[in-house]
């Protein structure tokens, strides 16, 4: 519930009190001294739903929309007939006064969410390179990411155009920075050896949850935006709502700063649409849950300007989300098609090694630098390296051509083909190492 206090201009006093008494709603008033042009200060509990009603009516019969007017919670209400007056407003929504205020509070001032959005990335970062979802979640909850979504979509509707502009810009240096920090944590990381040689954070588990964008996606997303209305407009608690959109958020945008530092593109491109299509989402869905919710500008002078920048801003971020979901439909085609074929050249590779004449190798480990599908995207030759146990650690002849034809045989790949031997059954300091290339042609059958 809440309770209202305004200031009555001079001559409408009586007029302010009879709509409060045909409403019946109790309220004190008391004569104003302090400033010429009014008589009297009113003030009266309702429920939270009839802030805007109430306060529109008043305004009818001479309240300036302007004027003197503060809107403060209420803990407790002794009245014979507030019960009444509250079962008459059922819906629990805020005014719009409140809206805005609240909008306001959630994007915290600019040195703030710059410092927490810096490190909330480094973390989610870190969470990201070790696997680690525990700490991935501790950056979410500090993540200052929910106020600047939800203060572009409540300025678009109540036509506040100076909350739009800075939810709007929030949000491009929110991202911004989210993917900088990224980047240059992870080149600190990569450059000081803080990771093991060799390593590829594309192959942790936790990285590549955000490198196979679906349909699927967009729930987190969808469910984000619409929580973060609800927890708006009725008073929620915004702590886990802003933890779950920023888990739509940071963590794509720190596997952007990852893909790039380790020059994966493909990665980039898949993170960077997942990013982009929750950032649309978000905003989609809030907007739209706003203004179907009834909310407009306190002045009905904006409301045909509100509604006019509002279709604009649905029609732009729809028409984005399915140019962007045509593109997340396409690299989850190809994310499938890669799943394939590494699946199937592990078959196959396993079936030349079962050959008579490789009885005595064993297969140890197979690693594709390039697949197919990435050379198809970014002109690299397609690569695939075979670690086998050879006795004396000495390739077995053919077997990287026996390989590299059955793949054009079965696929329809040309892949160079690399087989690294080693001799497992010799002491690791007198072990041989040795190396069979194939780039050329596969010799085709005269």
């Amino acid at each position: 519930m809440r309770l209202v206090h305004v200031l009555i201009p001079t001559g409408s006093v009586e007029a302010v009190l009879d709509e409060l008494d045909s409403e019946g709603i109790d309220y004190a008033v008391s004569a104003e001294v302090g400033r010429g042009g009014y008589d009297a200060q009113v003030s009266f509990p309702v429920p939270t739903s009839a802030v805007d009603p109430i306060l529109t009516r008043l305004r009818a019969v001479g309240l300036e929309d302007d004027g003197y007017t503060i809107v403060v919670s209420a803990e407790t209400v002794v009245s014979k007939r507030f019960e009444q007056v509250k079962a008459n407003y059922t819906d629990l929504s805020l005014s719009r006064a409140e809206l805005v205020s609240r909008a306001e509070d959630m994007a915290p001032p600019l040195s703030t969410f710059v410092a927490m959005t810096i490190v909330s990335a480094v973390v989610a970062t870190t969470g990201l390179l070790s696997n680690s979802a525990a700490v991935i979640i501790g950056a979410m909850i500090i993540a200052p990411v929910m106020g600047p979504a939800i203060s572009a979509s409540v300025g678009s509707v109540l036509y506040e155009p100076r909350l739009f502009r800075r939810g709007v810009g929030l949000q491009v240096l929110g991202v911004a920075l989210a993917i900088a920090s990224g980047l240059v944590f992870s080149l600190l990381v990569k450059e000081t050896l803080l990771v093991p040689p060799g390593f590829n954070p594309i192959e942790v588990p936790q990285v590549q949850e955000r490198l196979t964008p679906n349909v699927l996606s967009l729930v987190l997303a969808v469910g984000a935006g619409v929580a973060a209305v609800l927890s708006l407009t009725r008073g929620v608690s915004s702590v886990l709502v802003g933890a779950m959109i920023a888990v739509a958020l940071v963590p794509p945008a720190a596997t952007v700063g990852i893909g790039i530092a380790w020059d994966a593109p493909l990665a980039v491109a898949e993170a960077g649409t997942l990013l982009l299509v929750n950032v649309l989402a978000v905003n989609l869905v809030a907007l739209s849950l706003l203004w179907l919710s009834g909310y407009r500008p306190v002045s009905e002078a904006r409301t045909d300007s509100a509604r006019k920048r509002t279709l604009q801003l649905l029609g732009i971020i729809s028409f984005a989300l399915i140019a962007l979901g045509s593109i997340l439909a396409f690299v989850s085609l190809l994310s499938v098609a890669d799943a394939e074929f590494r699946t199937e050249l592990n078959a196959e590779i396993a079936d030349v090694l079962s050959r008579n004449e490789y009885r005595n190798v064993r297969l140890v480990e197979v690693h594709i630098d390039v697949s197919p599908v990435q050379g198809l995207l970014f002109s690299e030759e397609p690569e695939v390296t075979i670690l086998v146990d050879s006795p004396g650690g000495v390739p077995p002849n053919g077997l990287a051509e026996d390989v590299r034809t059955v793949i054009r045989d079965e696929q329809g790949f040309d892949v160079i083909v690399v087989v690294e031997a080693v001799d497992a059954s010799l002491p690791s300091d007198d072990g041989v190492t040795a190396t069979e290339r194939v780039v050329g042609p596969v010799p085709r059958p005269a």
